[in-house]
Order: C-alpha cells, then structure tokens, then sequence
C-alpha cells in the first residue's frame, strides 16, 4: 500500500515515523556471500592487479560479498572493517550492484567479520542469489590469431598459447566467479587468463592442457553449483 500522509486536527499533514509499519532505509538485497579459505597464487596475484586498496597475498582467506542497492555496501565495509583485523582490497560500486573483497591471513578474522555484515543485515547465507551458469565452453587447440587478441585485450592476468586448450565460464550473480577461479587453479596446472567478478556477469578465462583444463572446468562448474559456506 502507498504511504498516505496523516493530517493533524488543524489541518496539516505529517508522514509516519519510521518502525510504524514504514522504514525510511531500502532492504540490503544479498546477491553474493563467497568465503575462500586460501586464495591461490595465480588468483592472488590477478586480485593485487585491480586492487586500490591492501593487497593480498596467497594463502589468504578471503570474503566477496556483494549486494543491492550499490551504496549500501559501504556501511557493510564500515562494519567489517571495525569487527576484526580483515584488510580491505577493493571497493567497487558500480551502477545497481556493490562489491567488498576483505582478506586476512587468519581465517578466523575474514569468518567472523563475515558474521557481523550478515547480522547488520537481518541475513543469512542462505539468503544470498543462488548462481547461475550463464555460459561454458571450453574450444580446444586454440589458434594463434584468437589467442594474439585475446591476450590483447587481457593484459592482467597471464598469457594463452597457440594450441592450448581455452575454457570459458559465465555467471550471474558476477562475484562467484571468483570463487570458481580459485577452485579452478587447485584442481589442476592451468592458466589464469582473465577474471572479471564486477557488474551484471562475471566472466573467467582459463588456459592449458586439455586434460588439465578439462579438470579444471569440472572443479570451477562444481564451485559454482556449490558455493563455500564459512
């Protein structure tokens, strides 16, 4: 129902006060909660590439969280930040969706700061959008003409050979492309291309063997279908 205004005996009107059946703050909608117990080094590395802010280092835990509407996302870094020793590493707010990445080398400490975003919120991890595979493929044998422009244009992470096989993820929400990255580079000896956990879609490019990158694929597919709980 629409907020009506209340008018007072002598004619003038006045707006219900909020925690009278109205709120004057928008619902904080949890798109993605993704906890990582130990970042590895590829991933790491491609993360302190973006970063604005303290950058992490392998075998940090980690916690992406992103939600909606955008701004309120810096009221959960607040929170986060004064909970426990986690460092800040980036900080995007882009047009619908925020996104916060806190890490430390004690799990306890990203678990915990974890805990305290999710009571600011009245949510749970279960609340969070489930993923959604928009896109996989992987193409086999790569040729020199597609893998020259793909390392043209992704210049972040390491190269893609001529030959090597190539596998391509897409999600919705972006953020647990991360998390797929990560399970990816321990299930096998691939390459990190590209990983892109900011706006509508997120989107991974890995590159190797074929058998290594057939590994590799199943274990991001599996992340994705099965994200960490802390």
């Amino acid at each position: 129902m629409p907020v009506r205004a209340v008018p007072y005996p002598d004619g003038r009107k006045r707006w219900p006060a909020a925690g009278r059946g109205h709120s004057c703050k928008p619902m904080i909608q949890l798109r993605t909660y993704v906890y990582i117990d130990s970042l590895q080094p590829q991933l790491a590395a491609y993360i302190s590439t973006v970063s604005q802010g303290f950058l992490p280092v392998p075998g940090d835990a980690a916690l992406w969280v992103e939600v909606s509407p955008g701004m309120a996302v810096h009221r959960l870094t607040d929170i986060a930040l004064k909970a426990t020793r986690v460092h800040l590493s980036q900080l995007v707010i882009e047009r619908e969706y925020g996104a916060m990445v806190i890490h430390h080398r004690d799990q306890s400490d990203v678990r915990e700061a974890g805990q305290a975003v999710l009571a600011r919120m009245g949510a749970e991890q279960k609340d969070r959008k489930a993923c959604r595979v928009a896109w996989k493929e992987i193409i086999r044998g790569m040729t020199p003409d597609h893998t020259v422009l793909i390392n043209r244009q992704n210049r972040r992470g390491s190269m893609i050979l001529p030959e090597q096989s190539m596998f391509i993820l897409e999600t919705d929400p972006a953020g647990y492309i991360i998390y797929a990255a990560n399970q990816a580079e321990k299930a096998a000896h691939i390459t990190l291309v590209d990983v892109r956990a900011v706006g509508a879609y997120g989107r991974m490019i890995i590159a190797g063997r074929e058998a290594d990158v057939d590994e590799a694929a199943a274990a991001a597919i599996h992340a994705v279908e099965n994200p960490s709980w802390t």
